[in-house]
């Protein structure tokens, strides 16, 4: 349901109009807006809440939750929950285990997902993570205006107007964290008649059918894994080889858990896995008809299919961002972004949740980052809610003081154990520096590419990185007068950093900061 515009409306502290009403935060001025109320919305409220930072959250959803109202299809998570770990559940180092739990301060708040499941699997059902969303939102007294649709965006004079279903907020800075959930379609003949894989039925539906699924990623493979013991032919066709992520040694490719219709097809079961454009779909009286070229110039094959779907992909939910002047890039139109999550063409605009994959980060040896899953960006809302804290609103969080002596102890620890570098390898560290008046000062998690490619105080940030042969290792970068260095540690079977090996080499490096 939309809610009546409510008018005039004032307020200097969002949350402290949320007891007003049924719903808080009514139309007006707000210091700062949050869109949306998914796991990347419900993180930066949390964060922002903790440093004190007044804000509105609105979303168009009737709940907290996000995608994971409706998708994944087939209902199981890619990301794991592990219910026993190598560390105690509900400490800061489970959650390098626990990639579906948001990440409070509080102990008492974390580690909620693994409460929730069933023990059938480590892969959460869709119901429980939507569960675990709503438990957080709940507890950590979280509150947003439901069913409150942003229609549309305008700037005058330094603000941001939002218009939506409930009224008008302006608002001098914004935060979009509205996912990547808009179904896309490439432009092939014909494909408008076929379903997209955000319109798939339920299993029992395609008994007996012949498949065409257009796509051979992950939500492809996804779709295929759950109809094998439904549809008699699946074929999975598009231009490139499928990529597994057994193979490339990363989360890019097709997972683990959804490979069984490739052995199927390798195996000769009767999937068929093919490397073909797509010419062109087209409706037959029995169902359909697709036209494929073989990219291995073996020429045309033509298929007859019952249902045909498009596994695509998805987009953001922009609306008129881009006529605003918000530069997105690649298919996906995800707007491109500062490390700290700022569009890169439009001042004050921030991006939170799976978009912000469009700050990239350095991409070593081609890998991107997690940040399109919720082990990735919750941790990239701490970092953006810290950044708007201290740049808006004067807020700058106390950050502790290493002794000299413990801050070998205390890197090698943070390498071995921290959840932030293990999630977001080669992407966020772990920094230092080193001020001439306080000592050596605990800067927190920073995005590596930030740490990299600014200048200033001396210091040295630590991340966990990977290469292309699957080999994980510490990798240290020095800043010294505005110069930066780069070293990498030995990498270890055990992922056991804390040796003296380690401990020697760090020191070698700290030794110019020493």
């Amino acid at each position: 349901m939309a809610h009546a515009p409510e008018r005039g409306a004032q307020a200097t502290d969002g949350h402290a109009l949320a007891g007003l009403g049924e719903q808080p935060f009514p139309p007006g001025d707000y210091p700062l807006v949050v869109v949306g109320s998914g796991p990347g919305g419900l993180q930066l409220s949390y964060s922002l809440t903790r440093l004190g930072v007044p804000h509105a959250v609105i979303s168009a959803d009737a709940a907290a939750g996000g995608m994971f109202r409706r998708w994944p299809f087939f209902q199981r998570l890619l990301s794991w929950t592990k219910p026993y770990a190598p560390v105690e559940r509900g400490t800061r180092f489970y959650e390098r285990y626990d990639w579906n739990s948001l990440v409070p301060d509080e102990d008492r708040h974390r580690a909620i997902q693994p409460r929730l499941m069933d023990g059938t699997s480590y892969f959460p059902a869709r119901s429980e993570m939507e569960q675990n969303l709503a438990t957080f939102a709940r507890d950590t007294g979280i509150r947003a205006r439901y069913d409150c649709i942003w229609t549309a965006t305008a700037r005058d004079q330094g603000r941001f107007i939002l218009q939506t279903t409930s009224g008008e907020y302006r608002t001098p800075v914004v935060v979009f964290a509205i996912g990547i959930a808009q179904p896309w379609k490439p432009d092939i003949p014909g494909i408008a008649d076929a379903a997209h894989y955000a319109d798939t039925r339920s299993p029992e539906t395609y008994a007996g059918k012949r498949i065409f699924i257009i796509g051979k990623e992950v939500s492809a493979f996804e779709l295929a894994n759950g109809l094998l013991p439904w549809a008699k032919q699946i074929v999975l066709a598009s231009p490139r080889p499928i990529q597994l992520s057994v193979v490339t040694k990363s989360l890019v490719g097709v997972r683990a858990r959804y490979v069984q219709p490739y052995e199927d097809h390798v195996l000769g079961g009767g999937v068929t896995v093919l490397n073909a454009s797509i010419d062109e779909v087209a409706r037959t009286p029995g169902g359909y008809r697709v036209r494929t070229t073989r990219s291995d110039g073996g020429g045309t094959m033509t298929f007859e299919a019952d249902d045909v779907i498009a596994t695509t992909g998805f987009t953001p939910p922009l609306g008129d961002l881009e006529k605003l002047g918000v530069v997105t890039s690649g298919r996906e139109r995800i707007p491109s972004q500062t490390p700290l999550f700022e569009s890169i063409s439009v001042p004050d605009m921030y991006f939170a949740g799976t978009m912000t994959r469009g700050a990239q980060g350095l991409k070593k040896h081609g890998l991107p980052s997690s940040s399109g899953a919720v082990h990735g960006h919750r941790y990239n809302a701490r970092i953006l809610a810290r950044h708007i804290a201290r740049k808006y609103f004067g807020i700058d969080p106390a950050r502790p003081l290493l002794k000299r002596d413990d801050m070998l102890g205390y890197l090698l620890s943070e390498l071995t154990r921290a959840p932030e570098l293990w999630h977001q390898k080669s992407y966020l560290a772990r920094s230092l520096l080193f001020d001439a008046k306080l000592g050596i000062v605990d800067d927190g998690i920073v995005p590596l590419q930030q740490f990299v490619d600014s200048g200033g105080t001396d210091g040295v940030a630590v991340a966990v990185e990977a290469n292309t042969n699957g080999e994980i290792y510490p990798a240290v970068y020095v800043r010294r007068d505005n110069g930066l260095t780069e070293h990498l540690l030995p990498s270890n079977p055990l992922l056991d950093f804390e040796t003296a090996e380690h401990r020697a080499a760090l020191t070698a490096v700290l030794a110019p900061l020493l």
